[in-house]
């Protein structure tokens, strides 16, 4: 959990670097309610007409001198550049040179580079989520180590939708290293939550991040995942005990190979993934999962399934449509929310399908 501190100013990635608007490699978070309406337009001219360096330190202390970045740091390289373009627009000013920000940048010059980090975001209620991910997209083979923009969709749906969570038992589809259940289980209150992915690494960093925000999983249900973590399971605990704590599992699941009586064992009532529609071989991989859950239903209700697509080759998300229509697979698209709790430098192209097995 985050020490007490002033409130995080969101941050933007390295690469498209603005201090002024502000979303997140490091803390991609929402704006405060009380500067909602300063953009990065109203930022960038405030800082060109402010008469001292106090508005310079208030965005140095609520993102790199931030209590949540100092515990969980950024990547080296994203903080060395967002430092560096927040010195150019200082010196911009011709103000006086502020000798907190150059310290800043010097601390940093002199960290190693690291293939791992920390990115944070903060839900509505300000509650963070933080999470250890690969700076690299592909790293050990996989492309699960980092977040994708699908998952921060499908997240924000769901805590707009949280009654279709609430006491229920949910079974999310290559989790990754789940940003998206860790929201839904510190907001949507989960009966149970299921996290699967296929991938050990994907697995072993899974497991670190739900425990890393505080959540304690079920014992026995990592047996092929070494979980423990130095230094968290007393904030595990203690987390338990002041939050209603939903049971949560991480489980190993191949869509080709799993069978029915194992999706029968974990009984889910919704079922949801974020972007795993983007190759014609997974596509058909998971509508073989999804009559799976289909069939091993039994007089149970069939489950709610809702799957984030982001649409990056039109033929591919089309070609998925089409195969779930073949096997009856209904479908519809879920009308898109008006309102970004977590921002992006260009809102990517995500839909919401709702699946009907």
């Amino acid at each position: 959990m985050a020490p007490p501190g002033p409130d995080p100013l969101p941050l933007r990635p390295a690469g498209a670097l603005s201090f002024a608007a502000a979303r997140g490699s490091d803390v991609r978070v929402r704006h405060h309610p009380a500067r909602a309406g300063q953009r990065r337009p109203e930022l960038e001219q405030n800082l060109r007409i402010s008469p001292d360096s106090s508005l310079l330190l208030d965005i140095l202390h609520k993102t790199v001198r931030h209590p949540l970045c100092a515990k969980y740091p950024p990547s080296t390289k994203y903080r060395r550049s967002f430092l560096t373009e927040l010195i150019k627009k200082h010196e911009a000013t011709a103000a006086e040179p502020l000798d907190e920000l150059y310290d800043a940048l010097a601390d940093i010059l002199n960290e190693e580079e690291s293939t791992r980090s920390y990115k944070s975001y903060l839900l509505p209620s300000g509650e963070p989520v933080t999470l250890s991910e690969s700076t690299a997209i592909v790293s050990g083979g996989t492309t699960g180590l980092v977040t994708w923009d699908a998952a921060l969709q499908l997240a924000q749906w769901a805590i707009e939708n949280n009654s279709a969570f609430r006491d229920r038992t949910v079974l999310e589809l290559g989790s990754g290293i789940g940003f998206t259940g860790i929201a839904i289980c510190k907001t949507c209150h989960p009966k149970a939550y299921v996290f699967s992915d296929c991938h050990p690494a994907v697995l072993q960093e899974l497991a670190e991040n739900i425990r890393l925000n505080g959540f304690v999983l079920e014992p026995g249900k990592t047996r092929h995942i070494q979980t423990e973590l130095q230094g968290q399971e007393e904030e595990a605990t203690n987390y338990q005990k002041t939050k209603l704590n939903p049971k949560l599992i991480v489980a190993e699941l191949d869509w080709g190979s799993v069978t029915e009586k194992q999706l029968l064992d974990l009984q889910p009532d919704v079922v949801i993934a974020a972007d795993v529609v983007y190759d014609p071989e997974i596509i058909l991989a998971l509508i073989g999962m999804l009559q799976k859950l289909a069939a091993c239903r039994a007089a149970r209700k069939a489950p709610e399934v809702y799957i984030a697509v982001t649409v990056r080759n039109p033929d591919t998300y089309h070609l998925f449509q089409a195969e779930l229509d073949k096997v009856g697979i209904g479908w519809q698209i879920i009308p898109a929310h008006s309102n970004s709790i977590f921002l992006y430098d260009v809102q990517p192209n995500v839909t919401i399908l709702q699946l009907f097995i």
